[in-house]
């Protein structure tokens, strides 16, 4: 079925496949047929080379490519941006739709494709992302709202104004990572910070908290906090602690 829509401009799809047979043969030629523009990579790493090169408003992420794990690649990708985000899953695998949603997708689809609804699915993110496109220009708003800590580091309030009240771990994880705004905070440090002994800590209570933190924000916002994991080293996160360091006492 041909869904190419009468006017506008086309937006631009990247599709992460590692299937080759299914990039060239199927998805590509269907992202032609329903009026986009597709550019297709087999592995993260050529899709991240690609995106440095060219700007695509959505991304077709497959869950499994052969060098990081799909839902990996959509929590780098919504940290960075508010692109469209569909992830193709395993029809077996029921914790894949959560999984996908929990890591900033827009939508998922489950494998085989059906290519009628995945064609709807991009249609409708693609008149989602231009309303918003639409909003801003109305606004004239100088900058994208961001994720940020209010109350001493206590209210964590989300790009839409949503708000979550953080638990005393949640507050010294979030805050610690607050204060680098985006960079890398070594696993140690966030130990130090809510531990007071270090040396007896599990390491895997930190892991679990921040597992905990990110559910219950995307519970109570539906946004997915855009925190990172940066395997055997921390992780970091994007958030404004300005207001949180005001407020507190001098």
């Amino acid at each position: 079925m041909d869904h190419r829509p009468s006017s506008a401009p086309a937006l631009h799809v990247a599709v992460l496949e590692s299937n080759v047979e299914l990039l060239q043969d199927i998805l590509l030629p269907a992202l032609k047929n329903c009026g986009f523009r597709g550019a297709g990579a087999t592995s993260a790493a050529e899709l991240y080379r690609i995106m440095l090169a060219q700007r695509f408003d959505i991304v077709l992420l497959d869950v499994c490519p052969p060098d990081e794990y799909g839902f990996t690649v959509a929590q780098h990708l919504r940290a960075m941006s508010n692109i469209g985000i569909v992830m193709l899953t395993g029809r077996d695998r029921r914790q894949h739709p959560i999984q996908a949603l929990e890591s900033g997708a827009d939508l998922y689809l489950t494998k085989p494709v059906d290519l009628d609804l995945l064609a709807a699915m991009l249609h409708s993110l693609k008149r989602r992302l231009t309303c918003q496109l639409s909003n801003k220009t109305v606004a004239n708003s100088p900058s994208r709202p961001e994720w940020r800590l209010e109350n001493g580091g206590w209210r964590l309030v989300s790009p839409r104004g949503n708000v979550v009240t953080l638990t005393a771990a949640e507050q010294c994880i979030v805050m610690t990572l607050a204060i680098k705004n985006g960079q890398l905070v070594r696993r140690e440090a966030l130990i130090e910070a809510i531990a007071r002994n270090a040396y007896d800590f599990d390491p895997h209570r930190l892991e679990m908290t921040i597992h905990r933190l990110r559910r219950k924000v995307l519970a109570s916002t539906g946004e997915a906090l855009p925190l990172q994991t940066v395997r055997g080293k921390g992780y970091l996160l994007s958030c404004d602690a300005s207001r949180s360091m005001s407020s507190l006492p001098r």
